[in-house]
């Protein structure tokens, strides 16, 4: 027996109703979708350790987390676990023509662009046939403002140039400003969200990763800050005894210490 039938199996008996696991039998696609993206988050982190021990139980994690769902849809009468492997096998095959297509197009090699204009044959070819169809409502807010975006200018729809975008976040910046004048929660937040919106734009036209430029910035903070926070204990002081200034001095510190 295969692994991959073996890990079914166990799943179909955690599920079945007679002798299976309470908990597993009660769970239905919204009550585990929360521990699937946790997983691909933790196979992120591990990756980013490069604890590749880690990944591999991580990577198992996250696949019966697959195994999962398509034994509840199969419960349902909506596709299997193999399904699933023949959609993908399937898609992946129809998107890499310049490796598994003709002689000719295996001759032309790879396309720029052709990767984005298979999909949007694709999904020309579904009800939602918008520019933005497929871009997930789950996704971080930092990758779908990205998505969305990437996607719009696909159609066109985009600033020419960095400096445009530049232009929009000084607009935003200054709406930004109005609203906090006004003192509306909710205008704060929808001109918040739309400086942010444009920011991520920016980094687009950068071709910068904005959830991996935030990261390294969260990892530099924290870096520096524990720094800081140990140089003042050793001192025998309180971080939270200490004036602003002299904050700012220990930060400019650590800052050098520690990049």
């Amino acid at each position: 027996m295969s692994s991959i039938d073996k890990l079914l199996e166990v799943m179909a008996r955690l599920r079945d109703a007679d002798d299976g696991c309470p908990w597993d039998q009660e769970q239905d696609f919204s009550s585990i979708a929360p521990y699937t993206i946790e997983e691909a988050y933790e196979v992120a982190d591990a990756i980013a350790r490069e604890d590749f021990s880690a990944l591999r139980d991580e990577l198992g994690d996250l696949l019966f987390q697959v195994v999962f769902h398509a034994q509840m849809a199969n419960e349902a009468g909506l596709f299997d676990f193999d399904d699933v492997a023949g959609a993908i096998s399937d898609k992946m095959l129809r998107r890499h023509p310049h490796v598994f297509g003709t002689e000719e197009e295996r001759a032309a090699g790879a396309v720029d662009g052709g990767w984005e204009q298979i999909k949007a044959e694709e999904r020309a070819g579904k009800d939602d046939n918008s520019a933005l169809a497929g871009v997930a409502v789950a996704l971080p807010a930092l990758k779908r403002a990205q998505k969305l975006g990437k996607r719009a200018g696909t159609v066109g729809f985009d600033w020419p140039d960095r400096q445009g975008v530049r232009a929009k976040i000084r607009e935003e910046l200054d709406e930004l400003e109005e609203a906090v004048g006004s003192r509306s929660v909710a205008s704060i937040e929808e001109e918040f969200g739309d400086l942010l919106f444009a920011v991520v734009n920016l980094a687009r036209h950068l071709d910068v990763d904005p959830e991996k430029a935030l990261a390294s910035g969260n990892y530099k903070f924290e870096r520096r800050f524990r720094d800081m926070e140990s140089a003042v204990r050793e001192d025998g002081r309180a971080l939270n005894n200490q004036s602003l200034e002299s904050l700012d001095k220990e930060w400019r510190a650590a800052k050098k210490r520690v990049g």
